[in-house]
């Protein structure tokens, strides 16, 4: 029987061209005697003069769907670096660990394993905010400057008791963010957009659950179980890199108080750009405002 055609199948082998065409390369670098493989898009040819930038992801589908949009115009100033988190892409291990502190050493050791010379700045998106905190945190020598998008690093245990965020429960956050239904993945779209898309067919929607959402679901799990459990904003450390922290004005995943909140725990050293009528998805509905403020920030020698 002939396979069906999968437009999410196509659209990331598109993706891929994309990303090859600007000048990156995929390469997997094998970790812990081979438990932990990364994939990871890397330079073709490193160039010494420029800096070097690290993109990290969020839950959805792989890097390259995230940051798409800012490849071509970041690798003509950049050194440009994109892993695959753990459980997503190519990206996997048969090890216990969970947690952001893991996926940060990861990612740091796969980026020194394909040769990375220097200081590097961090961009995380959403859960990828997490990790690139925890590499400011643990690689404070190694990271020079920190974006975060969208990211609730400054989350505490507590508010979702307090109805802060637009889950009652833990179970509740990981069936729309490991959305296994159309319906699930409609309403996962919803919080994620200030103005949605409407009238997906289902039959699409389907498709991406089968080619992006059908593996290493359990695992996804744990990592959204793994930040949750017994986080307290008084136990997060304060990073000493400049800091650019980005938000949708309508961000209704990690509301904006969480940004709020994150200038403050940061003082001075940080800047807070709130992003009129976005929502969660920055990347996907605001690109160009996003581009602006990242590509300011991260050339620009200080925080104003």
């Amino acid at each position: 029987m002939a396979t069906c055609f999968s437009f999410t199948a196509s659209r990331d082998r598109c993706f891929r061209y994309s990303f090859s065409r600007t000048g990156l390369k995929s390469t997997t670098v094998n970790l812990h005697d081979g438990a932990t493989v990364i994939h990871c898009w890397i330079p073709k040819t490193h160039k010494p003069n420029k800096p070097n930038l690290l993109l990290i992801h969020g839950f959805g589908a792989n890097a390259m769907w995230q940051y798409n949009d800012f490849i071509a115009p970041l690798v003509t100033k950049f050194n440009v670096y994109i892993p695959d988190l753990l459980f997503f892409g190519s990206s996997h291990t048969t090890r216990p660990e969970r947690t952001e502190h893991f996926q940060a050493e990861c990612v740091m050791a796969a980026l020194d394993a394909a040769g990375l010379v220097g200081k590097i700045q961090v961009m995380g998106m959403s859960y990828g905010g997490f990790v690139a905190y925890s590499m400011a945190v643990t690689f404070a020598e190694r990271v020079d400057k920190v974006v975060i998008v969208s990211s609730g690093v400054c989350f505490d245990v507590s508010d979702m008791d307090k109805g802060l965020l637009s889950v009652n429960s833990i179970e509740d956050a990981t069936a729309i963010l490991l959305a296994q239904t159309p319906e699930k993945l409609r309403e996962l779209m919803k919080m994620a957009f200030f103005k949605p898309p409407i009238s997906v067919p289902s039959c699409f929607l389907s498709d991406f659950i089968d080619v992006m959402n059908s593996e290493f679901v359990q695992e996804r799990r744990e990592l959204i179980e793994s930040i949750h459990k017994g986080r307290k904003v008084s136990n997060l450390p304060k990073i000493t890199q400049p800091t650019l922290i980005l938000w949708g004005d309508h961000d209704r995943i990690f509301p904006i108080e969480l940004a709020h909140r994150l200038k403050s725990h940061l003082g001075e050293n940080a800047k807070l750009v709130i992003v009129k009528n976005a929502g969660h998805a920055i990347n996907e509905e605001k690109p160009k405002e996003m581009y602006k403020h990242m590509k300011s920030f991260l050339i620009e020698q200080r925080v104003d």
